[in-house]
C-alpha cells in the first residue's frame, strides 16, 4: 500500500496529511475525476469528516481506515452526506442478515466445498486497463438438495469485502455481471423466496458501495425472456438499459464483453474456471483473520438516535430484527 501525500488548504494554512490509500492508475484517476467528481485535494478533509461522524454515532461501529472510507466516497461520487448514508446502510444490513455476515469461519469443510463449486467468480482481468471488473455467476452449478441459498452466497459476500479493500477498478469503474443460467432448475428458483429476494435487493442497492454497470444473462431457458421483459417493465429506464438477455448466443455477449475477457470455457483467455476457483480459495483463506475481526462491526439499533426509513424496514421500533416487509 502506498502513502499518498495530499495537500489541502484550511484557514489559509496548508496542511499535509499522509493517507494510507493506493495511488490510482493514471487512466483510473482520469475516470475518477470525470465520472466521480474526484478532487485529490479534498480527499483528506472528506475522510476526516466521515471518520468524525462515525465516532459520533452511538449505534454505529464501522471501520474507519482511509481506503475503506475512500471507497464509500467514490461510490457516492464524493458526496459526504450520501457516503454517510451508504456506510450506515452497509452496516445496518450486515446486522440484519447474519446468515451472510456472521460466523464467517472460512476453514470449515462445508464452506470450502461451496467455494470450490465456483458459483460466483471475479475474473482476473477487468474490462480494459481502466474498465469495470467482471463477475461470472453460475447459479446452476450447485445442488439445491445439498446447499441452501445463504451457504452459496456466503463466499461471494467475503469476496466482495476483499474487493472493496483491494480493487480500484471495481470501486471506480464498477462491476459487469455475467449470469450463466445453464442447469438452473425450479428447485434453485424455489430457494429464493420473497423475503430473500428483498434482502438481496437491499444488498445490491443502497447498502452497496459498488456500481453495477451491466448484467448479461446467458444460456437462458426458452421461457425466460418473456418473463424477463415483464419484470423489466417495473424498472427505471436507466436500469433497463443495463440488462441484456443473450440466450445461448455468445456472439451477442461478445458485442458487450469482448471474447478475450471471458474465461477459457466461454471462448476467452481470462483464466479457466478451475484456476479462478483456486485463486479465490487461497485469497479467502489468507483473509481469515480479517473476517473474524470484521465481525465486531455493525449497528446496535437500540442506540440509534435518528431512526430512518431504511432501518425501520429492517428492524422493528424496538430495534430488534424482523423479517423484511414484502410489498
Amino acid at each position: 500500500m502506498h502513502l499518498a501525500a495530499i495537500r489541502f488548504e484550511i484557514d489559509e494554512s496548508y496542511i499535509v496529511m499522509m493517507l494510507k490509500v493506493r495511488e490510482l492508475h493514471p487512466e483510473l484517476a482520469i475516470k475518477a475525476k470525470n465520472e466521480l467528481h474526484e478532487d485529490p485535494e479534498r480527499i483528506p478533509e472528506s475522510i476526516k469528516i466521515l471518520r468524525d461522524w462515525i465516532k459520533a454515532q452511538p449505534h454505529l461501529k464501522s471501520r474507519t481506515d482511509d481506503q475503506f472510507l475512500l471507497a464509500f466516497l467514490r461510490a457516492s461520487k464524493h458526496s459526504i452526506e450520501r457516503a454517510k448514508q451508504k456506510i450506515d446502510h452497509f452496516y445496518t444490513l450486515r446486522t440484519a442478515v447474519p446468515e451472510l455476515f456472521k460466523n464467517r469461519n472460512v476453514e470449515t469443510s462445508n464452506f470450502l466445498e461451496v467455494v470450490r463449486l465456483g458459483t460466483g467468480l471475479i475474473l482476473p482481468n477487468p474490462l480494459g486497463e481502466s474498465g469495470p471488473r467482471i463477475c461470472l455467476i453460475r447459479p446452476g452449478a450447485y445442488s439445491p438438495e445439498k446447499y441452501n441459498i445463504y451457504e452459496i452466497l456466503r463466499p461471494g459476500s467475503l469476496v466482495a469485502d476483499i474487493e472493496l479493500i483491494e480493487d480500484d477498478n471495481l470501486i471506480v469503474s464498477g462491476l459487469v455481471e455475467i449470469i450463466d443460467l445453464e442447469n438452473l432448475s425450479m428447485q434453485h428458483i424455489f430457494q429464493s423466496d420473497a423475503v430473500f429476494m428483498k434482502k438481496l435487493a437491499a444488498i445490491g442497492g443502497d447498502a452497496s458501495p459498488l456500481r453495477h454497470m451491466g448484467t448479461h444473462f446467458i444460456n437462458t431457458p426458452g421461457s425466460f425472456e418473456a418473463m424477463f421483459n415483464v419484470f423489466k417493465g417495473f424498472l427505471s429506464p436507466t436500469k433497463r438499459k443495463r440488462l441484456f438477455v443473450h440466450g445461448d448466443n455468445l456472439q451477442s455477449l461478445y458485442a458487450h464483453v469482448p471474447q478475450q475477457y471471458l474465461p477459457r470455457e466461454y471462448g476467452g483467455n481470462n483464466g479457466s474456471i478451475s484456476e479462478i476457483i483456486q485463486y479465490w480459495e487461497k485469497k479467502i483463506l489468507a483473509y481469515k483473520d480479517f473476517f473474524m475481526e470484521d465481525e465486531q462491526y455493525g449497528t446496535i439499533e437500540e442506540l440509534r438516535v435518528d431512526r430512518n426509513h431504511y432501518s425501520e424496514n429492517l428492524f422493528g421500533v424496538d430495534g430488534t430484527f424482523r423479517s423484511l416487509n414484502v410489498d
